[in-house]
């Protein structure tokens, strides 16, 4: 018997920071998997345009504070690209207040760069999958720095969109707002991570939201996370 190798194409990284030692390190930690490949750099979002559209990489990492161009810039251009790759923030969190409009521009989903490599690779390859990545912590105070000063118009609108939602699919968006991914909906909520899947791209549609986050916020405003 002929033993059949395995040819699946590794994923194509760019990775755009402004710190060469943080592009040097992500290297070092992505380029030793078998299925993942960086295939180029950039140190702002200008540079990473430019790099994206020659070298057609799967996913990109994006810095948010750089020079010239910074990455809320970038991840807005890039996503409104054709057939654009997928855009997972880098942040420190702390200092990044642009992280939330980096997300509803169009990022599928963020890494704080002291993430340990291995999460840093599962979280990559689950955005890959389409499962975007989002911290329960980080979401929370994303939400929270969101939503300072809701009134109640804002409140009772939210009400109004969750209302017009199944019983299941409230119960996903609950989840999403509290931060599960959709294996973990899968095991919580007893269904299948494809029609978790189906759930969420449901939710995007009834909502009129382009990421999890703002299913989160959505979640947050209509008080269900109380």
């Amino acid at each position: 018997m002929v033993a059949v190798e395995d040819v699946t194409t590794p994923l194509r990284l760019v990775i755009v920071d402004d710190d060469p030692l943080v592009r040097t390190g992500l290297g070092l930690i992505l380029g030793g998997q078998s299925d993942l490949t960086v295939v180029g750099e950039a140190s702002n979002g200008q540079e990473g345009l430019l790099a994206v559209h020659e070298l057609k990489p799967d996913i990109v990492l994006m810095d948010i504070r750089m020079p010239i161009m910074d990455g809320l810039v970038a991840t807005e251009a890039l996503a409104k690209r054709p057939g654009a790759p997928k855009i997972i923030v880098l942040t420190t969190f702390d200092t990044d207040d642009l992280v939330l409009r980096a997300l509803q521009g169009g990022a599928s989903g963020f890494l704080l760069k002291d993430t340990p490599p291995a999460k840093m690779v599962e979280a990559i390859r689950a955005v890959a999958e389409g499962d975007p990545i989002l911290s329960p912590s980080v979401t929370a105070q994303l939400i929270a720095a969101a939503t300072r000063g809701m009134g109640n118009d804002r409140r009772a609108a939210a009400l109004a969109d969750l209302e017009a939602l199944t019983e299941r699919e409230r119960e996903v968006a609950v989840a999403i707002g509290q931060g599960k991914s959709n294996a973990e909906i899968s095991a919580e909520l007893y269904m299948s991570v494809a029609t978790v899947k189906a759930y969420v791209t449901r939710l995007f549609d009834k909502l009129a939201v382009d990421n999890r986050v703002q299913v989160a916020m959505r979640v947050h405003d209509a008080g269900l996370l109380d």
